[in-house]
């Protein structure tokens, strides 16, 4: 392995191709210098200049030094900084995982932001189910992901920031002929598109614990991972679907989102990650409370 110190020396000499001016410069006398160039060359078992009387020239092996060598020099100035600023979560990687929920609403522009203001951190974006998530962060995959829950109900084990709750919404069939104000009683019975509770075992609980609180049964025509999914099933007369809020924003052809009034059932959405954190997350996680303060 080439010392740094050995190899600062070559390359001011390459760039002087004098020894007695490469010596100036770099505060020593000529014999050391010629000495320590010798043993370069006997360490890397090549020639790096050809010497003559008047004349130092580069041979191709030590053209090619100069070329990887002054990369290497680059790298190691600027190693500290880049040490110091991946300890303080300027640089890095950050993976992070999401429900398709979240990107209805403002985890996009988080994304921006956060992009705009810590460039030295490369994102790692992955669309992502709670049960996925949770898998990923076992194999330390992940750094943090946004989880849709029932309120208070986020999965044990994690730190979590809370960006909301909002009321379930009725995604319906545009054609369906539930009526402007339809009975409760007859939405409820309607075949229903849902999310298997693997995915979302806390929300999948709490609507079957509105149901029965209603006196009713969900009749689960169809079920689905994906948000976007339910609502083109949604779409094609499967049944209906209970969706967060958000999800308006996805505006499908034939789909039409009904709020009830009272107490419909209510979801949250959480930022969670394992702790202790690292420094990348814990700007990210920084970043988004300081964006849902303002």
């Amino acid at each position: 392995m080439i010392e740094l110190r050995s190899l600062r020396q070559f390359l001011v000499l390459a760039e002087e191709l004098h020894y007695g001016r490469a010596a100036e410069r770099l505060h020593m006398t000529q014999p050391p210098l010629s000495l320590a160039i010798q043993k370069l060359e006997a360490q890397l078992g090549v020639a790096l200049l050809e010497r003559g009387r008047r004349v130092v020239a580069l041979t191709p092996a030590g053209q090619a030094l100069v070329e990887q060598g002054t990369r290497l020099m680059e790298l190691a100035t600027q190693l500290p900084q880049r040490v110091r600023a991946a300890a303080s979560g300027e640089q890095g990687r950050l993976s992070l995982a999401f429900v398709s929920t979240v990107g209805y609403g403002e985890m996009p522009r988080w994304l921006r932001g956060f992009r705009e203001q810590h460039p030295g951190v490369a994102l790692n974006l992955l669309e992502a189910t709670l049960d996925v998530q949770q898998q990923g962060f076992e194999r330390g995959d992940l750094d943090a992901g946004f989880v849709i829950h029932a309120p208070d109900a986020v999965p044990p084990g994690f730190a979590r920031l809370s960006i909301g709750m909002e009321p379930m919404v009725l995604a319906h069939a545009e054609d369906w002929g539930l009526g402007r104000r339809p009975a409760l009683a007859r939405l409820l019975a309607e075949p229903l598109v849902v999310f298997p509770r693997e995915i979302a075992p806390s929300l999948f609980d709490a609507l079957l614990g509105f149901y029965r609180a209603h006196g009713a049964t969900p009749q689960i025509a169809q079920e689905a991972n994906q948000m976007q999914t339910i609502v083109n099933l949604v779409s094609a007369g499967m049944g209906v679907a209970w969706v967060p809020r958000s999800v308006c924003a996805l505006q499908r052809p034939g789909v039409r989102y009904l709020e009830l009034a009272g107490d419909p059932p209510q979801s949250e959405t959480s930022l969670i990650w394992k702790e202790p954190a690292a420094p990348v997350v814990s700007r990210f996680v920084d970043h988004v409370r300081a964006a849902l303060a303002s």
